[in-house]
């Protein structure tokens, strides 16, 4: 999913924290751009993922789409897709939904060969979750 000309801004939807990863100009590389806290409650702060793309200059978004171990659906699928949805529709910007299985046991595992810790980390393993959605997004072919 090489971009044709502008960053991706890369999504981990989560129930707590929202990890944000952002590429490079030319789509090569991905690095990890923080988080968003979540509020138990409250509307999906769909605004605030808007505004930090929009910090970050993205053309297009990819979110994270939480399958099961099987490839299915999980409950939460829904929520993604409603999100996915209203990001394309508030912020104009092309989404595309990439399966996101594994990416945070990838980044913590990339934690502890680094021989770190995600205790107390929470935000910066959704961020690197994202990272790694993103890189593997940009390998993707465009669809």
């Amino acid at each position: 999913m090489t971009p044709p000309g502008g960053r991706v801004l890369a999504v981990d939807w989560g129930e707590r924290r929202i990890g944000l990863a952002i590429s490079d100009p030319t789509g090569l590389i991905a690095s990890p751009a923080g988080h968003i806290e979540r509020r138990p409650g409250k509307r999906p702060p769909v605004a605030e993922v808007l505004r930090r793309a929009r910090e970050l200059e993205a053309a297009r978004v990819v979110m994270g789409l939480p399958l099961d171990g099987n490839g299915d659906e999980t409950p939460r699928c829904a929520e993604v897709r409603v999100v996915a949805a209203e990001l394309a529709r508030r912020g104009g910007l092309p989404v595309r939904l990439v399966d996101e299985r594994f990416t945070t046991a990838s980044a913590q595992r990339a934690i502890r060969e680094m021989g770190g810790s995600s205790r107390g980390r929470k935000g910066d393993v959704d961020a690197l979750a994202a990272t790694v959605l993103l890189q593997h997004a940009l390998a993707l072919p465009a669809d």
